[in-house]
């Protein structure tokens, strides 16, 4: 392999055995760089090499010259340790969620980057790429939807900086980076702090009036049982707090009726799987009843179909046995199947889609329902908070901050009392005393 010293050793020129190109090497920035030519002439070869030479000398002087691991290979890292370490306590839809954020914005933008070169200035770059660029069709996307017609939501953006910072830490760990940037906001550090949406008590009592009557008489015969479920759903979430993940993850063998020695009534101790992880809940006696019916409640059949039906009577066959009945068994699910569409579609029928500020109520509404109504009757907010799984912090910005009923009156109304003005002696009274006094 002939090897040609260019620019007094600083720069060669060789050939591989497997190559008919050129190719150069030369050492610049503390780090061996190579390079193929693309030339089979000496001579052409000699003035690509050195022009590459001189390109990176200039950018090592001012700076910008690339070095080190580059922003992909942290991020490819990133996803082989996360999915192993938080096995069990992370939920496969959030550690999905990092990947597709890599994959179709954040890779895009700082991929090829050195992680010394991701910077404050950097990461705002990224913001207003976003911000400027939501219309654009993105080639590494999946979906088949149309373009968003709004631009990135604050918490979109707030997730997506969670990812980097995470790809940036595990760079830190194996010695790419010394230490992580500044990734806040400069500007808007702070955003407009809104309830979420939730029943009020009127409203409350009006959707499980409605769900009552719907389980009653549904539309159609075949729907009474998910009615019927749906309206023990919706009383269940509301006398729990419960997620609606942690509900529907929710087995018979994690519930017990059990007696309140404090309040002597009887309650519900669940325990709980979810994105805490496993937990604890004590429910309201209300729930209680619920529960039972839950119990009671045989499930659902699979009986003869239509079609089935029809080819039977056109074969002159005889109809199938009656299936048995069956109940619930501990390892069954309290809510098993998805019956969102029928919530939802009782929402809109009794006018509670939307709250007063125009969000729209979701299953996820009942849990903030239980923690306001808690938080109305005076219940304490560290033991709802532990109830919840949740902190104070959450329930005081998101839950508290709204209610009327947090607010003590008659420490806010504090008058300060006046003092007694002394009466003026007269005038004439102390010119009196004065001459007494010669």
């Amino acid at each position: 392999m002939p090897t040609i010293d260019l620019l007094d050793g600083k720069l060669q020129l060789y050939q591989r055995d497997t190559s008919r190109f050129w190719q150069a090497r030369a050492s610049v920035g503390r780090k061996q760089r190579q390079l193929s030519t693309k030339r089979e002439s000496l001579e052409q070869a000699s003035k690509v090499a050195e022009d590459w030479y001189l390109t990176l000398v200039a950018k090592q002087r001012v700076g910008a010259l690339d070095s080190g691991p580059t922003f992909k290979k942290a991020a490819d890292q990133f996803l082989k340790e996360y999915a192993v370490i938080t096995e069990g306590e992370r939920s496969g839809k959030w550690t999905e969620s990092h990947a597709i954020r890599l994959r179709l914005h954040l890779v895009p933008f700082f991929g090829n980057l050195p992680l010394n070169k991701v910077t404050p200035g950097k990461v705002q770059e990224y913001r207003v790429h976003r911000m400027t660029t939501f219309q654009e069709i993105n080639p590494l996307s999946k979906s088949t939807h149309k373009p968003r017609t709004k631009p990135p939501a604050r918490s979109t953006l707030h997730d997506e900086i969670v990812t980097l910072r995470m790809v940036l830490k595990t760079a830190i760990r194996h010695g790419w980076l010394q230490y992580l940037p500044d990734l806040s906001p400069p500007y808007k550090t702070q955003g407009k702090v809104v309830h979420r949406p939730w029943f009020s008590p009127e409203e409350y009592k009006q959707l499980y009036e409605a769900a009552r009557a719907y389980a009653k008489e549904p539309f159609n015969g075949r729907f009474k049982w998910n009615a019927e479920q749906v309206y023990d759903f919706i009383l269940f979430m509301a006398n729990t707090g419960l997620r609606p993940d942690e509900a529907f993850n929710l087995q018979h063998r994690d519930v017990a009726i059990v007696t309140d020695d404090a309040t002597g009534s009887q309650i519900l101790e669940i325990e709980v799987r979810g994105k805490r992880g496993v937990g604890h809940c004590k429910s309201m006696p209300g729930a209680v009843r619920v529960y039972q019916r839950l119990l009671a409640r045989a499930k659902p059949v699979q009986g003869e179909t239509r079609r089935q039906r029809q080819q039977r009577r056109k074969e002159g066959g005889e109809p199938p046995p009656q299936p048995a009945v069956e109940y619930p068994k501990l390892t069954d699910l309290l809510f098993p199947g998805n019956h969102i569409k029928l919530f939802n579609n009782l929402l809109d029928r009794a006018g509670l889609k939307l709250d007063r500020d125009g969000k729209p109520r979701t299953a996820y509404s009942l849990r903030h329902t239980y923690i306001c109504m808690r938080l109305m009757e005076g219940a304490d907010i560290y033991q709802i908070a532990k109830n919840c799984r949740t902190s104070v912090e959450m329930i005081e910005k998101h839950y508290a901050i709204h209610l009327k009923n947090t607010l003590d009156a008659s420490a806010i109304n504090v008058l300060k009392p006046k003092a007694k003005t002394k009466k003026k002696e007269s005038a004439t009274t102390s010119r009196a005393e004065y001459h007494d006094d010669l």
